[in-house]
């Protein structure tokens, strides 16, 4: 078997067009500081300019770590991108990419595998909504989402029906399509997923927000959210938690890192509701936090994102 070269040339992708952008910016800069220290000469690239791609081809990286959020990032454009540029980068390619970042797709993905999510109804732009038939299906309260948005931008969480048609309308501000899901109260708890052909789950973490729900202040904020790992749940509930991150990681075929978002109820139960590709990498992060429980420090994560980016596709 051949070796897999290192990488030691990396450009660093950031900023974007989406509403992401100063999330980006912050992860990319985290990133490339970390690459730094591990040795790595490292090039930051705002994909917003006009002639991103010639510089890309100009610096000529042995790989593209991606810090790009939301759409023109996330959703496997870019990744398409480098494909075509014959250039090695780190995260998912182009499917599994615009899979997780499409909620409804997503979602219909998981129900066919028979993964535990909640019910659903999912509207698109120009067909008729019909709020009682919703309400009849998922009850009062529910969870508003645009379908192909991160950071809870444009996320509502309805307590009665009369609010139901302004989240929606939020919602389709942001995007053709919206997913209504119903609410399931519980711990919100997050898995992170590394590897390719071998993957590994990361401890469990629970996300204690100062908001209603982890809404975008409390995710970049600090001091907004809480982080309790292990999450506090029950070791079997830990355990499936884990588990549908790995199935959700294997059904879309990630690629080096993704975490996938739970909900754990007060009697156990353990319920799926997305899954990201890209997730944030900023000093309030997830994953970083997931991975330093795990005995990974910061740097040595995106040492290992890098490496597994090298691997043959």
């Amino acid at each position: 078997m051949n070796e897999v070269r290192r990488a030691t040339n990396v450009v660093v992708l950031m900023g974007g067009r989406s509403a992401e952008r100063e999330v980006s910016l912050s992860t990319a800069a985290q990133v490339a500081a970390a690459l730094r220290e591990t040795g790595h000469a490292v090039t930051e690239i705002d994909s917003a300019e006009p002639d991103f791609i010639e510089q890309i081809r100009t610096v000529g990286p042995d790989a593209v770590f991606i810090c790009l959020h939301g759409r023109f990032g996330e959703d496997g454009t870019v990744q398409g991108l480098l494909e075509l540029l014959d250039i090695p980068y780190v995260g998912s390619g182009v499917l599994a990419s615009a899979l997780a970042m499409d909620k409804l797709m997503s979602k219909r993905v998981f129900e066919q595998a028979g993964l535990a999510s909640p019910e659903y109804v999912e509207l698109h732009r120009g067909q008729p909504v019909d709020l009682d038939a919703i309400v009849a299906k998922l009850g009062a309260k529910s969870v508003v989402k645009p379908a192909n948005e991160g950071s809870s931008v444009g996320m509502s969480i309805v307590h009665e029906s009369s609010e139901l048609a302004a989240a929606i309308e939020k919602a389709f501000a942001c995007d053709e399509g919206v997913l209504v899901e119903r609410f399931v109260a519980g711990a919100e708890v997050t898995v992170g997923v590394i590897g390719n052909a071998d993957i590994m789950a990361l401890p469990t973490l629970e996300i204690v927000p100062e908001h209603e729900f982890y809404d975008y202040e409390s995710k970049y904020v600090p001091g907004m959210s809480s982080h309790i790992i292990p999450a506090r749940v029950s070791q079997e509930a830990r355990d499936e938690c884990q588990k549908l991150a790995l199935a959700a990681h294997r059904l879309l075929g990630c690629r080096g890192m993704s975490r996938a978002d739970t909900i754990v109820t007060a009697d156990g139960e353990v319920w799926l509701l997305e899954i990201n590709t890209i997730p944030g990498m900023t000093s309030t992060s997830l994953l970083p936090d997931s991975a330093r429980a795990a005995g990974i420090e910061f740097p040595q994560l995106c040492e290992r994102l890098v490496a597994l980016a090298m691997e043959p596709r």
